[in-house]
């Protein structure tokens, strides 16, 4: 049994039913939290039970609706703040606005920074997230922040349908922009390396252009950080089954998945997309979700006793 005194775990509305796998897992009970909404549509919050200098993980990831669950998480942390909790974790599994990180075109946003300074100004003293859209947005805080990985999750996953030596495997980015992601992959399963050159259309529509690297005859994986309408993903598949692949499965970190997305995937040459479950992705037809609350709880254990959280970025899981 971890030990749990001085630790209270608040769950947002956002995926309770991963906030309570992370409390089995942590052998701690939720703490009790109202989240009601008014008649306007404002969010109210009420903390229920004594906080006072206690160490507060509240778990929210920042998924759709994203502007809904990003404001609740704000109110849940001032509740907190103003009864004088120790510290205020803020658990986002899945950090919303992450694709908005730079100025890629004139008079646009940096909506990353943004949400990073909301989020200090409300009251959170530290963060722990998951496989960010760019590492670099860690930079946008002023605070901790624990970027943490759902591979190790993922590549279990994968071990289980091609073994742990993968010769005939290829792992594929499907983007130049996913090497460095696909290339972490690829050597964790003893894999090779190739990449879909793309070009996207819309927000809503990628046409991949070509494959670099050898796929032919060859079972692949794609990875990618995350997928909504699943274009660029199943772009990639018709490409990569065209040039000789045989099997086709996704690994994605992230699945914000709507019903266009899931009829694409149904339609697709992909067999099985494998996701974690950082937001509530059900286990419909061809998607499989993996939990990530052992993790994250391991995670929160570790930042609430003053352990170093390193160990947690292995491929084979944290070590003692």
């Amino acid at each position: 049994m971890i030990a749990n005194f001085g630790m209270k775990l608040f769950s947002g509305t956002a995926h309770p039913a991963l906030a309570n796998d992370i409390a089995s897992c942590l052998d701690v009970p939720l703490a009790d939290v109202s989240v009601t909404a008014f008649p306007d549509g404002e969010t109210f919050v009420k903390i229920n039970e004594n906080i006072r200098g206690e160490d507060v993980f509240i778990i929210q990831p920042t998924c759709p609706p994203t502007n809904h669950n990003l404001m609740e998480l704000m109110i849940m942390v001032d509740a907190a703040k103003r009864s004088s909790a120790g510290r205020i974790n803020a658990v986002i599994p899945f950090f919303g606005y992450a694709r908005q990180d730079r100025k890629d075109q004139p008079r646009v946003p940096i909506t990353a920074k943004l949400v990073a300074d909301l989020l200090s100004a409300a009251g959170v003293d530290r963060v722990v997230t998951m496989d960010l859209h760019a590492a670099q947005i860690q930079g946008f805080f002023n605070i901790p922040v624990d970027h943490l990985y759902g591979k190790p999750v993922v590549i279990r996953e994968l071990r289980e349908r091609f073994g742990d030596g993968c010769k005939d495997l290829t792992v594929v980015s499907p983007d130049v922009g996913g090497v460095k992601m696909a290339r972490a992959y690829s050597d964790a399963l003893g894999a090779r390396l190739a990449i879909v050159a793309k070009h996207r259309v819309s927000a809503t529509e990628v046409e991949a252009m070509q494959v670099i690297g050898d796929v032919d005859g060859r079972d692949v994986v794609l990875i990618d950080d995350m997928t909504e309408t699943a274009g660029t993903l199943c772009a990639a598949a018709e490409i990569l089954k065209a040039g000789g692949a045989k099997r086709i499965f996704a690994a994605v970190s992230h699945a914000v998945i709507g019903d266009l997305g899931h009829q694409r995937i149904e339609e697709s040459v992909i067999e099985e997309v494998i996701t974690t479950d950082s937001t509530p992705v059900e286990a419909i037809g061809k998607v499989k979700p993996v939990s990530i609350a052992p993790i994250l709880g391991e995670a929160i254990h570790r930042i609430h006793i003053g352990k170093s959280v390193t160990s947690l970025f292995d491929i084979d899981g944290p070590s003692e």
